[in-house]
């Protein structure tokens, strides 16, 4: 199958791509880890320009359009590191199609939603939930929305705001919502897998123009084999990454029976993918690159802490098998 982004989706993704550069950047996401800025571009200038409600129906304020035009948007901001990252806003898309009011809430941004992985009592680590003030949780089989107390820990990377959540008030929206639950979370692992691709891509791009810059025994060092080698097996990661992401968000919108696959190798490619990427752009900096002052470590950072988000690698190459072994690829 040939496939490509339309018109519409390219101009999207250079939207994008100049909003995030004006409103983002590594230097940003290094204030918030040190304390002494907020996340850039925020909830509210992510509301303004309309990405929070790009999958949220149109009667609800939203956008009404596919998780793919969401994902060609994440990569952007994955580039530059931004937060709030957007798998809330997928996920919470999902989780309240059915309740517009809300919905519209989330779209808008008058409402700060975080999604609680784990239990409502004590959660896991959940994205964006250090500064969120309404939480949507799995409490048993029903979807519950409610207040809570956030309590972030010591971040390894702060624009994903973790914090684990205790709910301090719930109302039940859906009672039966195991299947909503797991549909929302593959589409909030696509646009995880979407945001660590613009990373990615971002972390071999800044490694090759050092390497055409940098010289050792008078010659750029992008001329030896070694460094040849390892910015093209990270560039070769990426592609194949670029190519799952799509699939998986085109799945989303047109096909859904592929999507618990698709969306399960982009995160667990994105795992391997990202990391190298951000190893490599270590190793090609050298020296310079393992110090505090190069924003090398702070794509490091974000893919360690992405690769556990979500389920990790295994979690998600073992449901690639599963599905693979059930007949997924032949369906």
């Amino acid at each position: 199958m040939n496939f490509d982004l339309d018109t519409d989706q390219r101009d999207a993704a250079a939207a994008a791509r100049e909003f995030f550069g004006e409103q983002a950047s590594p230097s940003a996401a290094r204030e918030a880890l040190e304390g002494g800025g907020p996340l850039r571009p925020g909830r509210k200038a992510l509301a303004d320009v309309g990405f929070l409600g790009i999958t949220v129906a149109e009667d609800a304020g939203g956008a009404g359009r596919g998780l793919l035009d969401l994902a060609v948007v994440a990569e952007q901001g994955g580039a530059v590191l931004a937060g709030p990252s957007l798998v809330t806003a997928a996920r919470a898309a999902v989780l309240l199609a059915d309740v517009p009011e809300l919905a519209a809430q989330l779209a808008d941004g008058s409402s700060a939603f975080a999604v609680v992985d784990g239990s409502p009592d004590g959660s896991h680590p959940s994205v964006d939930a250090a500064d969120a003030t309404t939480f949507l949780a799995l409490d048993g089989r029903s979807l519950v929305v409610g207040e809570g107390v956030a309590t972030p820990g010591t971040p390894l990377d702060a624009t994903r705001g973790l914090a684990s959540v205790r709910l301090t008030s719930r109302r039940v929206l859906v009672e039966d919502a195991g299947e909503l639950w797991a549909r929302a979370r593959q589409a909030g692992a696509v646009i995880m897998a979407a945001e660590d691709l613009g990373a990615a891509d971002r972390a071999v791009a800044l490694g090759v123009a050092y390497a055409k810059e940098r010289e050792a025994f008078g010659r750029t060092i992008g001329s030896y084999q070694a460094v040849k080698h390892m910015l093209v097996d990270a560039w070769v990661g990426v592609d194949q990454l670029r190519s799952l992401v799509w699939w998986a968000a085109w799945a989303a919108d047109s096909a859904p029976g592929e999507l618990a696959l698709a969306a399960a190798a982009a995160k667990a490619q994105a795992a391997s993918a990202f990391e190298r990427a951000a190893e490599t752009l270590i190793q090609v900096h050298g020296g310079i690159g393992f110090t505090w002052e190069h924003d090398a470590h702070l794509y490091w950072r974000r893919a360690k802490v992405d690769r556990l988000l979500l389920g990790d690698e295994a979690e998600h190459l073992d449901t690639v098998a599963r599905l693979a072994v059930a007949g997924a690829l032949g369906a």
